[in-house]
């Protein structure tokens, strides 16, 4: 019985500390990605007119980056079980890179784009390693509770680190200093915030597969460029995999385009300013809290595919709105709403590739999902800012008689309604894929 009871105490820290990494990376996507610094980019470093456009364009790039080096390095993460030293890598270049877009001011285009690729690059990248240490945390039976659970506490860490950004930007004012400063050390206050709370999982977690061993005059590179060669050529044996793989990839598009432009869209079109932005993302974290939590349980009763499609009904309905509400205070309930549904999809998506890869391949199978995602990040915001920039362009012309209000606002329907089209064919393509639970798994030869 003592025994036992050791056994389910380390178990516990082990996944509370799993928990814990979502709870502080969360904190970059809440206060860079969504609320503060995407705004702060858009309309103070650059302007309302293009800066929408280059920040999907630095959106984008990172993308690229990530796409091209995940599979490789998920690869290597499965041979060489490095998994945890190649997440700490990347979080730190996150962190350190958070923190220095607190030098980021007016009219620093360049550098602003800088930090925050190598930032971005750096989240992106981490997410790989540490989504894939979710088979060493939870058991066929659990997985899907227990990616809810982690999805769900890194929304209350969000949250956390919202309202500790929103106390300096509202509350302190002083007298002869720029008015962004508080701005600015809100990006300080997210790098120590994601620092301390990704320590936890660096102690407690550990790999259950020991390291494999290299072949003579064989080099780690090598091994993981052969590997990712054996499965593109077996590719067959894992078709549901990469079915799931096209739609998440279209689908995908969607949801990082609405989260990369959240706050842009409602500066633009509802004129929220910065400590508001904090409080609907605080409310789209406190709804995709228990999103994420439903997603997880659906997940687990009926199947990862069904919670996934519902989560994706739901959220289309939710953008829907924006065409016809132009209450500031209603837009509050869709945001509520939107991350509600958002969380959902994310927090099941990666359940979903743990129930259709080998076990030995989850991390390589990570760096394919994540070749679909970031590569998605990359054509989704193009289509948006391209869209965007297009339809700029055409109400801008003196004979249409649009005011520059106007001009934004319309422009921005566009890019929305793009955003709809993603997730709508994304949803096509889920249904082709097979319903997968734990008593019906996928069997590999």
């Amino acid at each position: 019985m003592a025994q036992s009871s050791a056994i389910d105490k380390a178990v516990r820290r082990t996944r509370w500390s799993w928990y814990f990494y979502d709870f502080g990376n969360s904190a970059y996507a809440s206060v860079i990605l969504l609320a503060v610094f995407s705004v702060y980019f858009s309309s103070v470093v650059v302007d309302h007119i293009k800066g929408p456009s280059l920040w999907n364009l630095a959106v984008g790039i990172a993308a690229v980056i990530v796409a091209v080096m995940s599979p490789v390095l998920g690869t290597i993460a499965d041979f060489s079980r490095a998994k945890k030293k190649l997440l700490f890598v990347f979080t730190a270049l996150s962190v350190v890179c958070t923190g220095l877009l607190f030098f980021v001011q007016k009219g620093d285009v360049a550098m602003g784009m800088i930090f925050f690729i190598l930032a971005e690059i750096g989240y992106r990248a981490s997410q790989v390693f540490y989504d894939a240490l979710l088979v060493d945390v939870s058991t066929p039976e659990t997985i899907g509770k227990v990616s809810g659970n982690g999805w769900a506490l890194g929304m209350l860490g969000g949250i956390v680190a919202l309202i500790l950004v929103l106390i300096p930007i509202q509350f302190i004012k002083i007298p002869g200093i720029e008015s962004t400063l508080m701005v600015r050390i809100s990006f300080l206050i997210t790098a120590v915030f994601y620092a301390v709370s990704s320590i936890p999982v660096f102690l407690n977690v550990k790999q259950i597969n020991e390291p494999e061993k290299l072949a003579a005059g064989e080099s780690t590179f090598g091994h993981a460029f052969k590997k990712l060669g054996e499965t593109f050529r077996d590719v067959k044996r894992y078709k549901e995999f990469i079915k799931y793989a096209i739609a998440f990839l279209i689908y995908n598009d969607g949801i990082m385009m609405l989260m990369d432009n959240a706050s842009i869209i409602a500066a633009i079109l509802y004129g929220f300013q910065t400590q508001e932005l904090i409080i609907l993302i605080i409310i789209l974290q406190v709804a995709g809290a228990g999103g994420a939590f439903l997603g997880g349980w659906i997940s687990q009763k009926y199947s990862s595919k069904q919670a996934i499609l519902w989560s994706l009904i739901m959220l289309m309905g939710v953008i829907a709105l924006l065409f016809f509400i132009q209450s500031k205070a209603v837009f509050y309930l869709i945001g509520a709403l939107a991350g509600f549904s958002l969380s959902g999809v994310q927090a099941v998506s990666r359940t979903m590739v743990s129930q259709l890869s080998p076990q030995e391949k989850t991390a390589e199978f990570y760096g394919f999902l994540s070749v679909a995602g970031r590569t998605s990040t990359f054509v989704g915001p193009l289509v948006f800012g391209s869209v965007y920039a297009l339809m700029i362009n055409w109400y801008s012309n003196p004979a249409h008689g649009f005011t520059e209000a106007m001009v934004k606002a319309n422009a921005m329907y566009w890019a929305i309604g793009s955003v709809v089209a993603f997730l709508l064919i994304g949803m096509f393509f889920l249904l082709r894929v097979r319903k997968v639970t734990h008593k019906d798994p996928i069997k590999f030869d």
